[in-house]
């Protein structure tokens, strides 16, 4: 017998002994086996032998543990185990929200330093401020003890309506402040901006699909519509998906009354087809959508169905292709597993998931910098295409199917290995730990109170910015110079992350997108 086909078996019979899996759409209770099975048991007494008379002692949990995550390593590279302790997180993020205080924070010298202050939750609304430190939390003092960053999280997270009272230094006014916060929800958005861009056309980011996501995307984009907006440039960029039913709301708002948005395919072979109503929020408008190799899963359905019906334009580069739909099942005591459960397909019938070999999970994902290799990034030409998945739009368009969503305007990407590794740094928590430790030390220098100035004008002081980032540079013995082509990319890089740190995420993405190439060319197309 095969190593995976025992541990299927196995798996089986361990799942019966320790409990029922709960069907996550209508909480049915099904048992995965009839209990009076021989092979129940035979498991029945092998545990019993197990636990009464071996020579070692066993522990059972740890055993099942390993076998379950053998088992799901043996399936599709998108069944995942989710043991208890990662649960939680992962429920928040789709959820939308988390308990706590509302504050991302850093350790400088041993201290808590708050790096950035969450819009909507318990800290923003009782004044704390990015840069402030946090020395005790109730009578825990959190300074010169070598705390752990999840100790931190430990004495300053907590259920809704729990009290906690915060001793905060600030440096601006060098006083010390007592804040008593109620802690509450805080909103995890799934969209991080929505503005216009210009008179005519907006803009909205969507990061995952959660639970909050249509509602945050019915506010943004009625709001854009109040402010006149004609075009649109959704970006779905290194959106790697989540729930498949706000993918679909928002397909439908953007499509006329019965139209296809998404064909789901169970494991009983059965199709079921989802059709736009009659209410769509933007119908009319022109419809850009940006994708790239990190847009996956639920970000392809929209990707798809606008294309397949050709009601915009697709502008990036070739989706990851992610066409498998998972559902998360409870195993007990707070473990879970998310299994897949159907295919999806787009309106014209396409499947756009990659082949996959369930020997190798490794391979599969490192498909993506295999397309760097291929020169894929660099050239739409070297897109794999197979002319057996040939598919047509309504008005005739050539599309395919089997690894991904081909965009319909191909943004390359041409950097040699360097320049690739520079906008790397560039973009990362790089940038943002030297503006946090910048505008720290210099607190007194720079002063910025106003966002609509801000955004407008030019970073003050560049040239003081740019020495300070290279000595910084140097200090860390970081592979960065700056030079003649990357000075302008870095300012506005430390531009933005100020205003993440001082305004908002919203003003983050605006300004980076000022010199993003995507937009740039999207907003070439619109028409005049």
């Amino acid at each position: 017998m095969k190593k995976n086909t025992i541990f299927l078996f196995v798996i089986v019979l361990l799942s019966v002994s320790i409990g029922y899996l709960f069907g996550s759409k209508n909480h049915i209770i099904i048992p995965l086996l009839n209990p009076s099975h021989p092979s129940i048991d035979k498991l029945n007494r092998l545990m019993t032998y197990l636990t009464r008379d071996y020579v070692d002692k066993i522990n059972v949990d740890s055993l099942v543990r390993i076998v379950i995550e053998d088992i799901v390593d043996e399936l599709d590279p998108h069944s995942v185990y989710i043991p208890a302790i990662q649960s939680e997180s992962l429920s928040e993020s789709m959820k939308g929200n988390f308990e706590g205080i509302g504050v991302q924070f850093r350790m400088l010298q041993d201290t808590v330093a708050i790096s950035r202050v969450l819009e909507g939750g318990p800290s923003e609304k009782a004044g704390l401020l990015s840069g402030d430190r946090i020395l005790m939390a109730d009578q825990d003092t959190l300074f010169q003890k070598q705390l752990k960053s999840e100790q931190i999280v430990s004495r300053l997270k907590g259920s809704s309506s729990t009290p906690v009272r915060l001793t905060v230094y600030r440096k601006l006014q060098d006083s010390i402040y007592i804040f008593d916060i109620i802690r509450g929800p805080v909103p995890l958005p799934s969209i991080n901006a929505s503005y216009m861009i210009n008179q005519s056309t907006g803009y909205i980011k969507i990061n995952r699909f959660s639970q909050t996501t249509y509602d945050e995307f019915k506010k943004a984009i009625n709001l854009l519509v109040s402010q006149e907006m004609k075009n649109l440039i959704l970006d779905l960029r290194g959106n790697p998906g989540g729930y498949l039913l706000p993918a679909k709301q928002i397909a439908d708002d953007f499509l006329e009354a019965s139209k296809p948005i998404v064909i789901v395919e169970g494991n009983n072979g059965r199709r079921e087809q989802t059709v736009s109503s009659n209410k769509g929020l933007f119908e009319k408008g022109s419809l850009f959508i940006l994708v790239d190799e990190d847009s996956a899963s639920a970000s392809e359905v929209i990707a798809g169905a606008i294309q397949d019906n050709d009601r915009g334009l697709i502008i990036g580069r070739r989706t990851f292709g992610k066409g498998l739909v998972q559902q998360q099942m409870p195993l007990g005591q707070g473990d879970q597993v998310r299994l897949t459960t159907a295919r999806y397909y787009t309106p014209t019938g396409r499947s756009i998931q990659r082949p996959y070999d369930s020997s190798s999970r490794s391979d599969y994902y490192s498909e993506i910098r295999k397309r760097y290799q291929t020169g894929e990034m660099e050239n739409p030409e070297k897109i794999p295409l197979n002319d057996s998945l040939i598919f047509r739009t309504p008005k005739g368009r050539i599309v395919y199917g089997g690894g991904g969503i081909t965009p319909d305007i191909y943004i390359s990407s041409n950097e040699n290995e360097e320049e690739a590794w520079n906008r790397y740094l560039i973009g990362s928590n790089l940038i943002d730990l030297f503006t946090f430790l910048e505008l720290d030390k210099n607190y007194k220098k720079y002063k910025f109170d106003n966002a609509p100035r801000f955004f407008n004008e030019g970073l003050p002081k560049p040239e003081q910015f740019i020495f300070a980032f290279e000595e910084f540079c140097k200090q860390y013995n970081l592979p960065i110079k700056v030079t003649s082509k990357n000075k302008e990319i870095i300012l506005n890089s430390i531009k933005a992350f100020i205003a993440l740190q001082v305004f908002n995420e919203n003003m983050y993405i605006r300004i980076i997108n000022q010199t993003d190439p995507f937009i740039i060319r999207a907003i070439e197309e619109i028409p005049i």
